[in-house]
């Protein structure tokens, strides 16, 4: 089964272990990514900031590819990189004008039926069916999910989950025999891009999450963004800093959580590329 892959930039680079993780945890079930041929930069956080023509063109530049290719869907494992895509398509289906402009642009026609997935409902349609069956050894840790502030935003637009409590995460951690709790945290800002520009403001932020996530007794924190990972992940220094103390719960992707229960190996996953590496794992 051949499905479009959009790594985006963050998951040619410092998330590369997010893109390694979901490549073998589709190869796990026989499910073959295929790379948008040419893909560019969707424009993550900052070109929407500072010119809407740029900042539809290059997602929109995405999507025309991606119908070259002859694809119907593709899995876009970033939170951003989603938002950019699903937020562009809308966007140009509801805009006959922008989409003209964006056409000549490009000077690649857009049919505007591409379905974009992120990783839970790349998950959730392919792979849930099948996990119970294939666990070896059960995720029987305590977790707690973080959507973070793109997954699920805008809702009107993106129409996945509930906005202020989702559950999609949740439901397919419990799949593999996790004890996922509940907490306040979900969907609250981790700091997102002020993550070099302003590590004090990360620091505090994604702090309170890590926190509140000890409090309960949490062995890792699991996450679907690429941002939010590394906020959580590479910025503990800092989160420890504005905790004065150490907390060493491991943030996790997702598709290392499942990838573990359905045997890969913690190399294939990229486990040891985190600056917290889970050490039940």
């Amino acid at each position: 089964m051949k499905i479009g892959f959009y790594p985006g930039c963050s998951l040619k680079g410092t998330s590369s272990e997010y893109a390694q993780s979901t490549l073998a945890l589709a190869k796990a079930f026989d499910i073959d990514l295929v790379e948008i041929t040419d893909w560019n930069c969707c424009g993550a956080t900052a070109a929407h900031n500072l010119n809407h023509e740029l900042a539809t063109a290059l997602p929109a530049r995405v999507l025309a590819l991606a119908e070259k290719d002859g694809l119907k869907e593709i899995v876009v494992p970033c939170a951003a990189c989603y938002n950019r895509l699903s937020v562009t398509q809308h966007e140009l289906n509801e805009n006959q004008d922008l989409k003209n402009r964006v056409e000549e642009i490009l000077e690649m026609p857009l049919s505007g039926n591409l379905e974009i997935l992120n990783v839970m409902q790349f998950i959730d349609r392919y792979i849930a069916g099948k996990i119970e069956g294939k666990v070896v050894k059960p995720f029987n840790h305590k977790v707690v999910c973080y959507y973070g502030c793109l997954l699920v935003r805008p809702h009107d637009v993106l129409k996945f989950d509930r906005l202020e409590d989702p559950q999609s995460m949740d439901i397919l951690m419990k799949k593999i025999g996790a004890d996922s709790m509940d907490w306040g945290y979900k969907t609250e800002c981790c700091g997102a891009g002020f993550s070099v520009s302003r590590t004090d403001i990360v620091g505090k932020l994604s702090g309170k999450i890590v926190k509140d996530a000890y409090d309960r007794g949490a062995q890792a924190i699991i996450v679907a963004c690429p941002m939010c990972q590394s906020n959580l992940d590479m910025r503990r220094p800092h989160i420890n800093s504005y905790l004065k103390t150490k907390i060493d719960i491991p943030a996790m992707y997702i598709t290392q959580a499942i990838g573990l229960a359905v045997g890969v190996s913690r190399e294939d996953l990229g486990l040891k590329k985190l600056f917290v590496a889970p050490t039940f794992a």
